[in-house]
């Protein structure tokens, strides 16, 4: 990408109607109000947003729910893969100003936003693809006399869906797709940090033909309108990524009907290296592990456990590294690490940097908030701790920052131990050109997802999910879908 091919800012931004969407149309908040997102790369107003409380959240399910008991139930599976693939073509055509939304508002660089195009349109692909095949099964009985007994699956009803603000883009199509795919009908509550790509999907998706009310999106405060959410006694289901400690909250608020959930909550991910590692790939491998995305990736590999007698120089070379990563300007297509999304972030991360200082540890590269002509943005240098032992806030507490903490092991069995201390489990991995270790290590560590000589690939067709304090539930693979539906046992008598 060159500069001449920056798309330019969208015409979305400029219209100050477009706030909740509802029964697919626009409306005001019912309190009036609104809140403020800034862009984190200057630290403007970026735009005002609705500030949607708990009423406008039960306007939006019931809107879910009469589009779910009305036209959008006779929809076939056949009539809703191909709405999916209108839907592709649709966000498809409307890409560039998505992606543009998304670095505008969270702060990714639009390089990186620009390349999740292809992860997206997957996506959406495969929920197509699975719309066709929410199977039961024909089973036979044992009763006696003329029977037929099978199982069906059927749409949950309404779901909720809670998105986190470190990729909007593709994070609501892990709501939206399964719902389209099943049959179910969907009330998004984007974070409020960054909700402009979801706003705009929501109403791309009702010039692809998706039908009023089957997509809402209520934008406003977590503890208000995510709480309403998480807490309607009219909602199913509830899928939502974020902390650890708001994942309680939302479990606590699923009581009131029994919800279905699908949980994806924090992390502080194990990146194991051997002496015997390719250092050529493990060095660039564990570096984005965790400064991609600023490092505001729940499966960041932030606990870098690094065989003693390659310590030393595995440190050099990762500050060494982590210097030629370009951060800066997300606009600019050279750049690889853009902003943390917010000033609130950048303080909660500059604190653990002095936090881990004050505990012992090395800094040993970055550490420090931008200066000059980036002073305005939420910018924090590549960093790299080193002497950190397990112990220490820093390899305890989830950061979501570019933020390693290098914590050296002798044996395999004391980096397997030292893994797995964490009351998290989201993902791991391990580079290492022994096969036997490479087997101890990939069955040992307990976790969701586990890479082998690489970071952060995700297949669709398998999917992840979380272990321990992670969360539970599934995205990609069959049982996404699966979980936008339940199953019932029907019994025919004949007699």
């Amino acid at each position: 990408m060159t500069a001449h091919q920056i798309p330019s800012t969208p015409p979305f931004l400029l219209d100050p109607d477009k706030q909740l969407f509802i029964n697919g149309s626009w409306r005001q908040a019912l309190s009036g109000e609104l809140i403020e997102t800034r862009n984190p790369a200057t630290g403007l107003v970026l735009a005002r947003l609705a500030k949607g409380t708990g009423a406008d959240v039960d306007l939006a399910v019931k809107a879910a729910r009469a589009a779910f008991e009305g036209p959008w139930s006779q929809f076939t599976p056949h009539q809703r893969h191909s709405l999916l693939i209108k839907v592709h073509d649709v966000i498809d055509r409307h890409f560039e100003e998505l992606a543009m939304l998304d670095t505008l508002d969270m702060g990714a660089p639009l390089s990186r936003t620009l390349k999740a195009k292809d992860r997206v349109l997957q996506t959406i692909m495969f929920c197509a693809t699975q719309s066709m095949n929410c199977l039961g099964q024909t089973i036979p009985n044992s009763l006696p006399g003329n029977f037929t007994t099978m199982t069906v699956k059927a749409p949950v009803g309404v779901v909720g869906g809670i998105i986190p603000w470190n990729g909007p883009l593709i994070g609501q199509w892990w709501v939206i797709g399964g719902a389209l795919a099943s049959g179910c009908t969907v009330v998004l509550k984007p974070a409020e940090d960054a909700s402009l790509s979801v706003l705009r999907t929501a109403e791309l998706l009702l010039d692809a033909g998706v039908p009023p009310g089957v997509v809402n999106v209520v934008t406003g405060l977590g503890a208000e309108a995510g709480a309403a959410l998480a807490e309607h006694p009219d909602v199913d289901r509830i899928a939502f990524t974020g902390s650890t400690v708001t994942g309680r909250a939302v479990i606590r608020a699923s009581a009131v009907n029994m919800k279905r959930l699908q949980l994806e909550l924090g992390g502080k991910s194990p990146d194991i290296v051997f002496a015997d590692a390719d250092l050529d790939r493990a060095v660039p491998g564990a570096a984005m592990g965790v400064f991609n995305n600023s490092g505001q990736i729940c499966y960041a590999g932030t606990r870098l456990f690094v065989q003693r007698q390659i310590q030393d120089e595995f440190v050099e070379r990762l500050v060494a590294y982590g210097k030629t990563v370009k951060v800066g300007d997300p606009l600019d297509p050279s750049v690889q690490m853009g902003p943390l999304v917010s000033e609130r972030q950048l303080h909660r991360v500059l604190g653990y940097i002095d936090q881990g200082s004050a505990e012992g540890a090395t800094l040993a590269g970055g550490g420090k908030r931008l200066e000059g002509a980036l002073s305005q943005g939420y910018y924090v240098e590549p960093t790299v701790f080193d002497h950190v032992n397990n112990d220490m806030t820093i390899a305890r507490e989830e950061i979501f920052g570019p933020v390693i903490s290098v914590i050296p092991f002798d044996t395999a069995d004391e980096a397997l131990r030292l893994a797995n201390d964490t009351d998290y489990g989201l993902g791991g991995a391990v580079w290492t050109t022994n096969v036997k270790t490479m087997n101890q290590m990939m069955h040992g560590i307990k976790a969701g997802a586990v890479w082998v000589n690489c970071y952060g690939a995700i297949d669709l067709a398998v999917g992840f999910g979380g272990h321990k304090h992670s969360g539970y539930g599934w995205k990609g693979g069959t049982q996404h879908i699966d979980g936008f539906l339940y199953q019932k046992a029907i019994c025919i008598n004949y007699d």
